[in-house]
């Protein structure tokens, strides 16, 4: 798996296809073998998932920045970074660079709202973890069904700085998220954390690179998934430890439920340790609903599709818990609630 994508919307030649072995099972040459017109610009007047959790605000209108595009957090502060699309048939890229300060504790709010039809948007993240900084990153993904979108996040964690990452993906013809982290120093701790719940044709790829390059780093990575009809979702996650990262504790599952005969459940989880001393473990389940558990529940009045959707929520809400702001993680639930 590559550590850095070189995509660049105007230079076709920068797409990668299946051949390239991270993008294996996200072959965007395939749906875009052109460069996308840029997009014009657009108007936000609708309020954001997380608008009533208040804190600062960037904003991105089809790539383009409504205000400042850096944020630097000092105490305990609260960022709602939102990147909005609408557009059609067009393209568009969008960077934000968010840093928080020894000692500070971030909420970073995160959404991606789409809107319009067949646009293209890569949206990108730099995010610094101070050292004793702690940082919760919480992701809503809604995008219509023929869009492309690929999101990355670098992060940088320092010294007993804190990482927390839930990403909750609906996905869309190919939509990516990857999150990149290094525990640059002793004693950092990352979680990260993601569902994918997809519909019709929908593909969503979940991957995610951890690096550990120090001593007595912890990484806690908890990802599930539900694919109907003839969705695809996809997860690589890739947790490497280095010469010297001795200590490391690092547990990586994923978890997910095949809801249609044509559904699609891709996974690739992988250990790469160089390191003596280590406590390092992964997992990797895919199944149907429980049938018995289904049965059950119509035997007792509830309708079928009912019944499902109350499983595939008692599935999927486990990473939603984990959560540890009470606001952030309300939001989340009935965000996701209201799309089952």
């Amino acid at each position: 798996m590559t550590a850095v994508s070189r995509i660049d919307l105007t230079d076709a030649s920068t797409f990668p296809t299946r051949r390239v072995e991270a993008w294996k099972y996200s072959d965007l040459k395939r749906w875009l073998r052109e460069a996308p017109p840029a997009s014009p610009q657009a108007e936000v007047s609708s309020p954001g998932a997380f608008d009533a959790l208040g804190g600062e605000a960037i904003l991105f209108a089809n790539g383009r920045a409504v205000g400042v595009t850096d944020f630097i957090a000092s105490g305990e502060q609260t960022l709602r970074l939102r990147y909005v699309s609408d557009a059609v048939g067009t393209g568009h890229t969008a960077s934000a660079r968010v840093s928080a300060r020894a000692g500070a504790r971030l909420l970073l709010l995160e959404t991606h709202e789409g809107a319009g039809s067949a646009y293209v948007a890569h949206n990108r993240l730099e995010l610094d973890v101070a050292a004793g900084a702690e940082v919760t990153r919480v992701v809503l993904v809604e995008e219509p069904e023929d869009a492309i979108s690929i999101t990355e996040a670098d992060v940088r964690v320092e010294a007993g700085g804190v990482f927390r990452q839930t990403v909750v993906a609906t996905g869309a013809k190919l939509q990516r998220l990857e999150t990149r982290v290094k525990h640059f120093a002793q004693g950092a701790h990352a979680q990260v954390d993601g569902l994918y719940l997809l519909n019709g044709s929908r593909h969503a790829d979940l991957t995610s690179v951890v690096s550990h390059l120090a001593a007595d780093g912890t990484t806690s990575q908890l990802i599930k998934g539900v694919a109907r009809d003839t969705a695809r979702g996809v997860f690589q996650g890739k947790i490497v430890v280095e010469r010297g990262a001795d200590g490391t504790d690092a547990r990586m599952a994923h978890n997910a439920l095949i809801a249609s005969e044509r559904a699609e459940i891709d996974a690739k989880p992988e250990l790469i340790i160089y390191a003596d001393d280590v406590q390092c473990a992964h997992g990797n389940t895919v199944g149907t609903l429980d049938e018995s558990a289904l049965f059950y529940m119509q035997q007792r009045g509830i309708p079928a599709d009912e019944a499902r959707a109350l499983l595939t929520q008692a599935f999927l809400i486990e990473v939603i818990d984990r959560i540890d702001h009470e606001g952030a993680r309300e939001v989340a639930r009935e965000w996701l609630t209201a799309r089952l």
